[in-house]
């Protein structure tokens, strides 16, 4: 058995026809999803809409834009708020990479670990509120990964616990902080700020080179750490069994030891698709879907799989398709353009 995922770009300046139609194509799993525990358990509308205006003043207007689009519906403009969603959990290893020499520029590098079938495997390049971006979207308009036009780049990942609290999704989070912060300074101002929905880890990494990695939780105060490495813990272990199915301490080890080695960004690559980084076991529901690596100095971006890249420029960010196979526990294969 194989499993295949497409990736593909969506090139649209302000919110439109091409959002509108994603939006209808994704919208019946979503709302069988943001209405699994039903109605009672969402928030109203009236409180979403003033949790936008309250943290998020600078996409409120993009979030009215949006509902729009999406039909205008009491149920399609709570979701999109993202205002305390259904719980959920990803994996994923993220590092940031410095050149000891000063050579060559610093990197955010990570894997995406998840269930395949819950990808939504969309590159969205956006103008929204003024700055171009581009993201690995979640939840329609969320974020997953991303870098903006002021240098910003950013990728999170699950924090260990299972608490949940009143505050929003994290891909709204991490579309904010690409969509109004120019650096890393200004986008721990944010975390500092924003309640959150669950425990996440968001690491950070500008154009002068800057970085952070950022520990949130709705029940614990922010905490901005110096750490270059994190995978699915953060001080320390707190979910045994999932450390342990998703082998959080071993992936953390590992790049810890690769970034803090001699080698080069390019090693660090090539470490993400080997084990026991890269995870496959997709057929059973959870593996790495994609790696990137974001160069905000220059403006770059790659995805990377073993056996192919794409890679992009925010400048000049082109429109394209991949077809990935993901067969059982061997690597993924290119299949198309």
């Amino acid at each position: 058995m194989t499993i295949q995922l497409e990736f593909r770009t969506l090139i649209e300046d302000e919110p439109g026809p091409f959002w509108q139609a994603l939006f209808e194509r994704l919208w019946p799993a979503y709302r069988s999803w943001y209405l699994r525990r039903g109605v009672g358990d969402l928030p109203s509308y009236l409180s979403c809409r003033r949790a936008m205006r309250e943290h998020m003043p600078e996409l409120a207007g993009t979030w009215e834009q949006l509902v729009e689009l999406a039909g205008g519906g009491d149920i399609e403009s709570r979701f999109l708020s993202l205002w305390c969603p259904p719980p959920y959990i990803t994996g994923c290893s993220q590092a940031v990479w410095v050149d000891r020499h000063g050579d060559a520029e610093p990197v955010l590098l990570r894997n995406y670990d998840f269930a395949p079938g819950l990808l939504e495997g969309n590159w969205l390049a956006t103008r929204w509120n003024g700055q171009r971006v581009a993201a690995l979207g979640d939840c329609i308009w969320g974020a997953l990964d991303g870098i903006n036009e002021s240098g910003l780049s950013a990728s999170l990942s699950f924090g260990g616990r299972t608490v949940s609290g009143t505050g929003f999704g994290i891909p709204l989070v991490m579309r904010y902080l690409l969509e109004v912060a120019h650096d890393t300074a200004e986008a721990v101002e944010i975390l500092q700020r924003i309640p959150v929905s669950m425990c996440y880890t968001v690491t950070l990494l500008d154009a002068a080179g800057n970085w952070a990695t950022v520990f949130v939780g709705p029940d614990r105060a922010t905490q901005v750490t110096d750490q270059a490495v994190v995978t699915n813990y953060q001080d320390q272990v707190e979910w045994e069994q999932h450390a342990a199915a998703t082998r959080a301490v071993e992936r953390r080890e590992r790049l810890q030891q690769q970034v803090d080695g001699p080698g080069s960004a390019e090693d660090v690559i090539e470490a993400l698709l080997q084990e026991p980084l890269y995870q496959q076991k997709w057929l059973h529901g959870y593996g790495t879907l994609y790696g990137v690596a974001y160069r905000p100095r220059s403006g770059s971006i790659e995805l990377f799989w073993p056996n192919q890249r794409w890679q992009q420029r925010l400048a000049a960010f082109e429109d394209g398709a991949r077809l990935i196979t993901y067969v059982g526990d061997s690597k993924a294969t290119k299949t198309a353009d």
